[in-house]
């Protein structure tokens, strides 16, 4: 596991917050990851006017994961419109966990926890390699 730098992480989920499109809620939201192979990747909150097709900033987070080379994040923060610590929510665990390596770190509002320990239990795509052996 490459040495985290949360500083740097949180520079690049505010700079993302501040590109969210929220006219609704009025709640913009920005993620930031380090990648495996040392890359940051972020991603912000888009609304609609249908609401329940709004994108959270995880989503964005991984869309620019993919569209930049792949890879498996290693870890990961999220901010308010104010800069404070989120927490993602359950489908926003479980997207992540998708994408993770094992034990990716997420910074949470109760300190640093592995996706295993905010996740336990997960099924996704390392549980489908096994079944398929």
């Amino acid at each position: 596991m490459p040495d985290i730098d949360w500083d740097a992480l949180r520079v690049a989920a505010n700079d993302a917050m501040r590109r969210a499109y929220a006219p609704y809620s009025n709640f913009p939201v920005g993620a930031a990851a380090l990648t495996d192979d040392g890359r940051i990747v972020s991603g912000c909150n888009v609304e609609n006017a249908s609401y329940g097709v709004g994108l959270c900033a995880e989503c964005g987070l991984v869309s620019n994961l993919n569209m930049t080379g792949g890879g498996r994040l290693v870890a990961f923060t999220c901010v308010d419109g104010h800069g404070a610590t989120l927490m993602p929510c359950g489908r926003c665990r479980q997207l992540l966990f998708e994408f993770s390596a094992p034990g990716m770190l997420l910074e949470t509002v109760s300190g640093v926890r592995t996706i295993e320990q905010v996740l336990p239990d997960a099924f996704g795509p390392r549980e489908l390699e096994e079944y398929a052996q």
